[in-house]
């Protein structure tokens, strides 16, 4: 069905940078061999978005590459549905935080599957409420191995090896990050760093973030407060199973003394999942801290060097998405309500190589409280796609800031947006699934269909492969969509 949504226009008046490039995008293909043509707004330049892997087919990791701009594989679904449920009772446990013990269910922020292709079938990993690790056959949803169940909720999306190398990486509220081989009956834990293996740490024990692995090292930021890097030293054994003999070769602080007093308190964990850049690594805070360390002499046993420092004011636990050009994007919360976070605003361009004045431009959220970002930023052509806790989805000009057009949703919406083939698809928070026809970029998107999934939030980012989605809900249950 088509449902049009009406247009609410917005607009910010927002720091003007000048670029230079094509005002048209170039003709894609699609699934079925036909040519389209994408319109754009004048002035913006193409984005070259990076593969997650040159060796794996697949969607590995959080956002799907270092710069975590990449969302997924069409086609998308034109006439979706639900083709199976996982699994057959809601996958539910009891966990504390702040709050106290209370029932989870499902999959929640960040949770995004990974998708990839090996011997000749799909297979889709994610980790869950349950407290377990689910790796599926994605044709059938049958259990590909027995869940691995940990000691406490999963909430991060998990990673997949990028280099071939048979392992999944994953960490959970049990203080641990894992990495699991899976060329083997079921999936065996072949080493596990405990958050409290480093110190100073701060807040807590999980880990939310997504691992990136880069030439054999794991980078992974903790809700320990510490950015961590680790060489996996990863090979094929005699008897033609992988091995691995991870060791931590560095650890860092996430947080700095000026940080602490700018928000007088400890709450600095690492929430967000790190990203790359040309060897510099980014990632954000609870406290508003962005950093970027530059990792390049890894490999000669140069110490990584801190080379980027800016504070929104508020907690940051987004990812930063990168452009092509090295531009960050940033959603940050509106919580504490700081004079910084209030000047600053929630929804960001930064510019890193300008690091005493990276503002860009920026757009405030403070419409209710707590306001602000929890989803991460999409990048598409010269567009930035942001969904807000209060339930905007917002189209925004890449160069300007200037907001092109509002969506109005059930929030909160943590969901991050996902934009593939021209299809923009975001989840709301009464279960129901949206896609919108960005092909045209200067028009307010309609709506191509909508999907409503049994009652429960849409915290989960979709993973977008070969014609079906796949993603979790707090329902409790696990979907596959796409055409009968």
């Amino acid at each position: 069905m088509l449902i049009v949504t009406t247009m609410v226009l917005a607009t910010f008046v927002a720091v003007w940078v000048s670029h230079s490039g094509s005002d048209r995008a170039a003709p894609r293909p699609t699934a079925a061999g036909e040519t389209t043509t994408t319109t754009t707004a004048a002035g913006a330049p193409p984005i070259s978005v990076e593969p997650g892997s040159t060796v794996v087919n697949g969607l590995l990791t959080f956002r799907g590459n270092a710069t975590r701009s990449l969302y997924g594989q069409g086609p998308v679904p034109k006439h979706p549905s639900v083709l199976w449920t996982y699994p057959d009772k809601a996958m539910c446990s009891q966990s504390h935080d702040l709050g106290g013990f209370a029932e989870w269910c499902g999959t929640g922020w960040t949770g995004e599957p990974a998708v990839w292709e090996r011997d000749g079938r799909t297979l889709v990993a994610f980790g869950a409420y349950d407290r377990a690790l689910h790796v599926l056959d994605a044709s059938s949803g049958k259990d590909a191995f027995p869940p691995f169940v940990t000691g406490d909720l999963i909430k991060g999306s998990v990673s997949v090896d990028p280099d071939g190398f048979p392992l999944i990486y994953s960490g959970s509220r049990d203080d641990y990050f894992r990495v699991y081989a899976f060329d083997r009956p079921e999936l065996t834990e072949m080493w596990k760093i405990n958050a409290y293996d480093v110190s100073p740490t701060k807040w807590n024990n999980d880990w939310d973030g997504s691992g990136l692995v880069r030439d054999d090292y794991l980078f992974e930021g903790g809700e320990n407060s510490q950015f961590h890097i680790v060489k996996l030293n990863r090979a094929m054994g005699a008897d033609g199973r992988v091995t691995v003999a991870p060791k931590l070769i560095f650890h860092t602080p996430g947080w700095d003394d000026q940080e602490l007093k700018d928000i007088g308190g400890d709450d600095v964990s690492i929430e967000s999942s790190v990203s790359m850049f040309n060897n510099v690594v980014y990632f954000a805070n609870s406290g508003g801290l962005i950093e970027g360390w530059d990792v390049s002499g890894l490999a000669s046993g140069t110490t990584p060097k801190q080379v980027f420092r800016f504070w929104t004011g508020d907690d940051t636990d987004a990812t930063v998405a990168i452009d092509d050009q090295g531009m960050l994007y940033v959603g940050s919360e509106y919580e504490r309500q700081t004079a910084r976070s209030k000047k600053i605003g929630q929804i960001m361009k930064l510019d890193p190589s300008k690091p005493d004045d990276p503002l860009v431009w920026s757009i405030p959220d403070h419409d209710a409280l707590p306001a602000g970002i929890w989803a991460t930023p999409a990048l598409d052509r010269d567009m930035v796609y942001v969904a807000t806790n209060g339930g905007r989805l917002l189209g925004i000009d890449r160069m300007t800031g200037e907001i092109r057009w509002t969506k109005h949703l059930p929030g909160p919406t943590w969901q991050s947006p996902v934009v593939v083939d021209n299809v923009l698809i975001e989840g709301d928070c009464s279960g129901v699934l949206h896609a919108y026809d960005v092909s045209d970029t200067t028009k307010d998107p309609p709506e191509l269909w909508k999907l409503q999934l049994p009652k429960g939030c849409i915290e989960s980012t979709p993973a977008v492969w070969k014609g079906r989605i796949y993603l979790g809900t707090r329902s409790g249950k696990f979907f596959a969509i796409g055409d009968q």
